[in-house]
């Protein structure tokens, strides 16, 4: 392996080093944070961040954003224990339901961004209110609680020593993977996002493929918010607020760009990591949970700026050739 070659590796899994050196950073500064059932707690609160990062990759990917998922997390948190508990629906038909309510919302976004041209941002902010708005009307700004106990199996139950949400995220990216390499469909992502008008001339329906990925990055955040309520089994209409920053920060420190067209699941599943590790690592510290915000968009901008001069070197050794 070559000079250049050594170089474009370490540049292709820099996160993974960055993981690598948080990891051992904070096994130093906190000792309990080897203890096993930490590092399990971690994989489990990092679960629902990881299933929704998979939706959100696929947006992304596009040069697209989904400002959403945060908001259906929070309708998912309310409507489907309305239906459990008030409606006296059976808990799998609710989930059902739930699903296909983000589905729903999911086409809308992707729907008015297509067929009318509405930015990303603005399409799915217009969604993550009103979903955030519907979210309190149907539970009155009250928590919703008094499901099956059986319901709580999803978020809080183990399978062997690994904790459910885990098993399922894993699943999730395994999911993910498959539908990024083996499909024509995730294979259109990362075209549309390189070259939409190029894309599109080839005779590949554009606008369903974008709808289809705003429909996914919903339905994933769904799963998300579901386990989030079986983890808390209490519905509350502020579970998700800030989430989609939190999730589109571990897609895009994943080295998945801005601009669409470029990213792998891999580095997006260390992305998360360390977004887990820092929030768990700051709290063993005992700092202020608020420092975690002050963190993660620390992060952000810093992943955005790697995002900027990765694609600036790129094109300046196109020049150069």
């Amino acid at each position: 392996m070559n000079k250049k070659n050594v170089k474009s590796w370490m540049n292709q899994n820099i996160i993974v080093f960055a993981f690598v050196a948080l990891f051992i950073v904070f096994s130093i500064l906190s000792p309990a944070f080897l203890n096993l059932n930490n590092l399990l707690n971690i994989t489990r609160q990092i679960s629902f961040r990881g299933i929704a990062a998979v939706g959100m990759m696929m947006i992304i990917l596009t040069g697209g954003i989904d400002l959403s998922i945060g908001s259906t997390i929070e309708l998912v948190n309310v409507l489907c224990p309305t239906m459990m508990v008030k409606m006296g629906v059976h808990p799998i038909l609710a989930i059902l339901i739930s699903l296909l309510m983000s589905a729903v919302v999911g086409f809308c976004n992707g729907f008015l961004i297509t067929k009318y041209n509405i930015p990303p941002m603005i399409a799915t902010m217009a969604f993550m209110n009103i979903l955030y708005g519907a979210a309190y009307l149907i539970s009155g700004g009250q928590p919703v609680f008094g499901f099956s106990d059986g319901f709580a199996l999803m978020g809080q139950g183990y399978i062997g020593m690994l904790p459910i949400p885990t098993l399922i995220m894993i699943l999730m990216f395994v999911l993910g993977a498959f539908i990024l390499k083996k499909t024509v469909f995730g294979r259109s992502l990362y075209a549309i996002g390189g070259n939409e008008e190029a894309v599109r001339l080839s005779g590949i329906n554009v606008d369903k493929v974008k709808i289809m990925a705003y429909i996914m990055s919903s339905v994933f955040a769904c799963v998300a918010g579901l386990l989030m309520l079986s983890r808390l089994m209490s519905g509350t209409p502020n579970t998700g607020r800030g989430f989609e920053f939190e999730v589109i920060t571990a897609v895009v420190l994943g080295g998945v760009s801005v601009s669409g067209g470029a990213g792998r699941l891999f580095s997006v599943v260390f992305g998360v990591l360390i977004i887990g590790i820092l929030n768990n690592g700051l709290t063993l510290l005992g700092l202020d949970t608020y420092w975690q915000y002050v963190m993660n968009g620390v992060v952000l901008i810093l992943a955005v700026g790697m995002d900027y001069a990765s694609r600036k070197h790129a094109a300046s050794a196109v020049e150069k050739e």
